[in-house]
This record gives C-alpha cells, structure tokens and sequence, in this order.
C-alpha cells in the first residue's frame, strides 16, 4: 500500500475509534456498567479477530518461535487494552465524546512522539526536531482551544 493509502486508513481509524467509543459508551450506560459494555467489545472484537485469523492465516509460526517471545507480550498488550477501553466508556458519558477523544488525542500525540524519538518498542526512531514541538505545541493549543 501507498503512504497516501496507509495515511487515509489511518484518519479512518480515528474515526471508527470516535464511532465505537460513543456506541459502547452508551452500551454501558444501558448496562450501568461499563464493564459489562468493555468484556461485550472486547468479547466481540476478540470473535471477528478470530474469524480472520482462520480466514486468512495459512501457516501458524513454528512452536519455537512461540516459545521465544516473552511471557509480557503475550499479556501487556491485551491488559492495556481492556484498561483503555475501559476508562474511554466510563469517560465518555461523563465529560462528552469530543472532551473524551480530545483529550485522549492529546495524550497519544505527546506519547507518540516519546515514544517514536527512542524508538520504543522497537519502531524506528524518529527523532523529535523543533519543527515536531511547534507542531505538537500547535495542536496541545487547538485540544486546549477546543475545549476552553
């Protein structure tokens, strides 16, 4: 795929992440819990994955290849997961979508650019210049605008 492909999926994905945090917010609140609304998700997010992986996947990596991979990346993943789906549907009906997204834009924007200057989680680096500070300063002032 083209960048301008990967660019747009992307913004789409921003987009499926405001439609299902408002659809499952509201699940919860129907529920009167957000728990309940977070283990429907994930139980169906966990289905469809599923579904493609025995659609798609052909081969299954070798058992010593599985057995290489640590203990922590077979749960950290998952666990922060279900603590930030969580918190977005318990969030969501007491301070509103737009604060909810925005601020949690927010804070994958400062992070993202922490993250990708060391290279974290082994992803190429990408160093933070000035020109990246103005910008995330920019938009930190739009989150701020947005909801002043």
């Amino acid at each position: 795929m083209n960048n301008l492909t990967l660019l747009l999926l992307s913004f789409l994905v921003g987009i499926m992440v405001v439609i299902q945090g408002g659809i499952n917010a509201r699940l919860g609140m129907l529920l009167n819990n957000s728990l309940l609304a977070t283990s429907t998700a994930l139980t169906m997010s966990a289905s469809f994955t599923l579904l493609a992986v025995l659609i798609t996947v052909r081969q299954l990596p070798p058992m010593s290849e599985i057995k290489e991979i640590p203990v922590y990346m077979w749960v950290s993943g998952g666990f922060i997961s279900f603590l930030a789906v969580t918190l977005f549907y318990y969030i969501i009906p007491r301070v509103g979508i737009s604060t909810a997204v925005t601020f949690g834009l927010a804070g994958q924007l400062i992070f993202a650019a922490i993250a990708g200057h060391f290279g974290w989680f082994n992803m190429p680096q990408d160093t933070i210049t000035m020109k990246k500070i103005v910008g995330l300063s920019i938009m930190i002032a739009g989150v701020i605008l947005i909801k002043a």
